[in-house]
């Protein structure tokens, strides 16, 4: 079996906390005067066509500002973007793409961070507490410049620096989501969502798309924005995805969602349940069913009631004999437990310092970044 492993621990795999699809959004710009600063979050590979020349020079997809020249006092300043995380949380990794910009990137870029509650104006963000996350590194043009955050604190803000000015094509803000218990407190959640805590953390397949996608908010728009497995070929077997729950909680309800999945639906879907407090999620033994094998319609919401179940930690969902899944949400309630356990982790996170009274972000010099470049 083709399981996650290794791969879970690369930041690149997390779920992109700045995506526009979660609810990320560029909220201000220093300047945006040859292509737009929303194209930062852009879903999708940037593009690029030769010769497409429009009243501001070629066109890119992605953020492209003035050249700056120096002031009076031969300041050239910066450029910056001001972005909303979708989801809240711990960034564990940012990518910073210049993807397709060779002579008009910047030579510079850092990133900020914040967190502010409620929702904010850009004129209170300005004077927010930043903390740098990315410090002032050098960037290479048309490549995707992957940096490590080591940092153990919620943020909901970043701030995207360019030293002068130039081009970026995307910018990923990769990170562990962190919701605010006070939301969840006393309510039917989806303890399978993502921007509730949520992840996929072992799946047997993920040749088309990631299993996290199964756990986005709102409805799928095609099948890309779902989980899709190979078609598989062992007719003994099935592919299978093991989803960590947002809290311990019970599982009231299971929707299974195949829209879009009109011939690649699986034909039928198991659901199981697992403490993981008491219990290895590797014993095949200590699984409980709380959906037996039910028969399941291509591009069809389902809905079923779970009777009688357990507080779990984790979830198995088990597709027969391979295919996609759109959505999978899994109403219920948090037991006191999970209530606590996220309410613990909400206010730790918030804490600057760790335990040991060191600061959270190590001291690291500017150094030049891993790329990725493109041929």
């Amino acid at each position: 079996m083709n399981e996650r492993g290794d791969a879970m621990g690369a930041f690149h795999d997390m779920p992109d906390l700045a995506g526009r699809v979660l609810g990320g959004s560029v909220l201000a710009a220093s300047d945006e005067s040859f292509e737009a600063k929303e194209n930062l979050l852009n879903p999708w590979v940037p593009t690029f066509r030769e010769g497409t020349f429009g009243p501001k020079g070629q066109e890119y997809d992605g953020w492209e500002t003035a050249r700056r020249r120096p002031d009076e006092h031969g300041d050239l300043g910066h450029d910056w973007a001001l972005v909303r995380l979708g989801l809240a949380g711990v960034i564990r990794g940012v990518v910073i793409d210049t993807a397709w910009f060779k002579g008009n990137y910047p030579p510079h870029a850092s990133v900020e961070a914040c967190a502010v509650d409620g929702y904010p104006s850009v004129a209170e963000l300005a004077a927010a507490d930043w903390t740098e996350i990315v410090p002032r590194s050098p960037l290479d043009g048309d490549a995707a410049h992957a940096f490590p955050v080591d940092l153990e604190r919620r943020f909901t803000h970043v701030r995207l620096n360019m030293f002068p000015d130039g081009g970026i094509a995307r910018l990923r803000v990769h990170g562990d989501v962190v919701p605010d218990p006070a939301l969840l407190a006393g309510l039917t959640v989806d303890l399978a969502a993502l921007e509730n805590g949520a992840r996929v953390v072992r799946c047997s397949n993920m040749f088309y798309s990631s299993p996290d996608n199964m756990l986005f908010p709102g409805s799928a728009r095609n099948q890309a924005e779902g989980w899709e497995t190979a078609r598989r070929r062992d007719l003994t077997g099935h592919d299978w995805a093991e989803i960590r729950l947002a809290a311990p909680g019970i599982v009231r309800v299971a929707e299974i969602d195949t829209t879009h999945l009109k011939f690649n639906a699986p034909a039928a879907v198991t659901l199981w349940g697992l403490d993981g407090r008491a219990a290895d999620t590797g014993d095949p033994a200590a699984w409980r069913p709380l959906l037996p094998r039910t028969r399941v319609q291509p591009d069809t919401r389902h809905r079923f009631r779970v009777p009688g179940a357990d507080e779990i930690t984790h979830a198995r969902l088990d597709l027969h004999p391979d295919g996609g899944m759109a959505r999978l949400r899994l109403l219920g309630d948090l037991t006191p437990a999970g209530l606590t356990a996220l309410t613990d982790r909400f206010q730790r996170l918030r804490d600057p310092q760790r335990d040991d009274g060191r600061p959270l972000l190590a001291d690291r010099r500017p150094t030049a970044p891993p790329t990725a470049r493109r041929p």
